[in-house]
């Protein structure tokens, strides 16, 4: 008795002592494992809220194509391609092409129409019925991957069935001398294509 008198402040001393060790392991330690194992692997659920935070904040713009490409054909002293500032309309269009011809029907096409990127205007003479001057941009998905006979080039047209480099040549000499086609049927007036070349590839083809 009198020796755990004599020791009795050193052996509170050690309980204290491991009474915090035990603490610290129980306790400070465990929540430190599970901060560094976030560290080393896991995601912190409040990191993730902070991206998609960030992902799907709406004050982000997105930023505008400052041009457009657009292609213009017909009763026009300049045909081509040509770039044009966003927001252009098709009379500056027809200005930069050098003006229509004097056969051109004006009042067939409307000056104001804004353009689109990869969009065709095409002017048609005076007599010549159109109904669509401005072709907006194709859209395979929207056309299932089918060859526009308005706008394809001769290796595309020689995809189709049955079309080699002349009627390739016959079509796209037609589409320039008579204007764009208004309807797949309309390819039975181009030289060398006839019903049964039609039938052959009429799935294949479309106007826009």
């Amino acid at each position: 008795m009198r020796y755990l008198q004599k020791y009795k402040n050193w052996i509170i001393v050690v309980s204290i002592i491991f009474g915090m060790t035990v603490f610290y392991y129980l306790f400070i330690q465990d929540s430190s494992s599970v901060i560094e194992t976030n560290n080393q692997g896991e995601i912190d659920p409040l990191t993730i809220a902070e991206e998609e935070t960030t992902k799907s904040d709406p004050t982000e713009k997105i930023k505008e194509p400052t041009v457009v490409v657009v292609d213009v054909k017909g009763a026009i002293k300049h045909p081509g391609v040509y770039e044009l500032p966003t927001g252009t309309r098709v009379h500056h269009l027809i200005d930069k092409a050098g003006g229509m011809i004097k056969e051109a029907d004006e009042l067939a096409v409307n000056l104001a129409a804004p353009l689109e990127d990869g969009m065709v205007l095409y002017v048609p003479k005076k007599g010549e019925v159109k109904e669509n001057q401005l072709t907006a941009p194709i859209n395979s998905s929207d056309i299932n991957d089918k060859v526009n006979i308005n706008l394809a080039t001769s290796e595309e047209l020689q995809t189709l069935t049955g079309i080699g480099p002349a009627k390739a040549e016959a079509i796209i000499t037609y589409r320039e001398e008579n204007g764009l086609f208004t309807a797949p049927e309309d390819l039975l007036n181009v030289s060398g294509i006839g019903e049964k070349s039609f039938e052959k590839l009429k799935e294949e083809i479309t106007v826009k």
